[in-house]
């Protein structure tokens, strides 16, 4: 098919159009691959770590902690930390100084609801739904890839702030009778080397390590002021590390974390 030719008029108009075709195009590449598009929504997901430093084989999974925590590179995750310490460990020419019987009692609720045979370190429970050996990558990864594939009810912290002795808050959340609300302040830490036990020489460092920990009922769901004791920030040399306030949401029959979020506290 033949064509007719252009005029100067009409070359001029095609090469306006070109131009505003390119521009689109860059402009389409900038977004896509710039900051302009917002990442996608990521789900938030709860990765509770038992540990101490009593245990030669806790610093690789502290150190994963850390990394899930600082980098978040979990496809489709925003992973909320907590480092709980425990304190059977401590026997064992040690003396874990972040270590709490609370962690301990936490625990054995989980042996009890996964049907193990005893508590171990490390052990990472991943939103209250599955448990495994917290310093296997891989398998970390894929637990929480599974529970970001749950999707979350909201959950949101308002008016955190400290007060007599610990951390003033409320929180707004699905009413769900069935549903228990809980919260901790949690610390990044530094420890100096530890001097005996099975880690001895080594400095260890540990984030999100749960000074305090509370199992508010259905009942702070609703927006209502709530307390929290806590000891007072950490000084000295680590009084710049950061403290949060983790809040969430947990059935009350599977344990299965339903929602969960977590707030910086000014100290």
């Amino acid at each position: 098919m033949n064509h007719m030719p252009l005029t100067v008029i009409d070359r001029a108009a095609f090469a306006r159009g070109a131009l505003w075709l390119l521009m689109g195009a860059v402009l389409t590449t900038l977004l896509v691959f710039g900051q302009a598009v917002p990442p996608a929504a990521r789900t938030p997901v709860l990765v509770e770590l038992f540990t101490s430093e009593g245990c030669s084989d806790c610093p690789p999974a502290d150190e994963l902690l850390a990394r899930l925590d600082q980098e978040q590179f979990v496809p489709g995750a925003e992973v909320i930390v907590l480092s709980e310490h425990v304190t059977y460990w401590n026997h064992d020419g040690w003396h874990d100084p972040f270590s709490m019987q609370e962690m301990d009692e936490r625990q054995r609720d989980y042996v009890y609801r996964f049907g193990l045979q005893d508590s171990y370190t490390p052990q990472a429970v991943v939103d209250g739904a599955q448990q495994l050996v917290g310093n296997a990558p891989n398998a970390m990864v894929q637990a929480i890839e599974r529970a970001a594939g749950v999707p979350k009810q909201s959950l949101t912290i308002e008016s955190a702030h400290w007060d007599n002795g610990g951390v003033d808050f409320s929180v707004h959340a699905s009413a769900n009778s069935s549903a228990r609300l809980e919260a901790a302040v949690a610390e990044d830490a530094t420890q100096s080397e530890v001097k005996s036990g099975e880690n001895a020489g080594r400095t260890l460092h540990h984030v999100a390590v749960v000074r305090a920990l509370k199992d508010f009922g259905s009942k702070g769901l609703n927006g209502q002021p709530l307390h929290l004791a806590a000891p007072d920030p950490m000084h000295g040399a680590d009084a710049k590390m950061r403290v949060r306030l983790v809040v969430f949401v947990a059935d009350r029959k599977t344990g299965h974390v339903l929602a969960v979020a977590e707030q910086t506290l000014a100290r």
